[in-house]
């Protein structure tokens, strides 16, 4: 049976290497593209897809968004999350949102079709580089809560177009909300959060794997 698999990242030329890769595979074959989180879903959603391989560091929604949504509209679609990096906040946000493969980006072309093949039958796939005791660390459920936790899925999405650089005017728009929404969840923001300033925001945003530092 052939695996159809869809990709999600920003940067074209590693995205047409990867499907080069994986199509080198007699069962797998790339059934669609997309460079940003918001494109992602909806091709997602279309296509349905035994696997979609998704970069953390997407533009607009974050690949870890981004897998939260996928999982909601095509269930059957697992993920696997490539990223530059893996610290705790990103493996366990991506663990939470759905996300059965985690690998970094430095992956060999082998472990990549491993993780595909794993994950479309259902399995979960975790780089060779996190160890089982950092594993447990991430998913343990007595775990202490995130400040994250205290922004709705609109506030975070708002949150990543504000530190990522966008206007009031751009976040309403491509979120389809009215100017004084978005200053509205703005203003909850900082105070949920106790940050008040651009800079302390685009920190917070990369530790809790909003955005990526890539």
């Amino acid at each position: 049976m052939t695996i159809r698999v869809f990709l999600a990242t920003s940067h074209v030329t590693f995205a047409d290497s990867l499907q080069a890769l994986l199509e080198a595979q007699r069962d797998l074959k790339v059934v669609g593209k997309a460079i940003n989180g918001h494109d992602a879903v909806k091709r997602v959603q279309r296509l349905r897809p035994e696997v979609a391989v998704v970069a953390i560091a997407l533009p607009g929604m974050n690949g870890i968004e981004a897998t939260s949504k996928m999982r909601d509209l095509s269930p059957s679609t697992g993920i696997v999350i490539l990223s530059g990096s893996f610290p705790p906040e990103f493996i366990q946000r991506a663990l939470q949102a759905g996300a059965k493969g985690y690998l970094p980006k430095e992956a060999s072309g082998a472990e990549v079709v491993d993780a595909v093949r794993a994950v479309s039958r259902g399995k979960r796939y975790l780089s060779r580089k996190i160890t089982t005791a950092i594993i447990h660390d991430y998913i343990n459920i007595n775990r202490s809560a995130s400040p994250l936790d205290s922004l709705s899925p609109r506030e975070r999405q708002v949150l990543q177009l504000v530190v990522e650089g966008e206007s009031s005017a751009r976040v309403a728009s491509v979120l389809s909300l009215s100017r004084k929404s978005v200053d509205t969840y703005r203003s909850r923001i900082r105070q949920k959060l106790g940050i008040y300033h651009l800079p302390g925001l685009v920190k917070f945003a990369i530790q809790n794997g909003i955005t990526s530092p890539e």
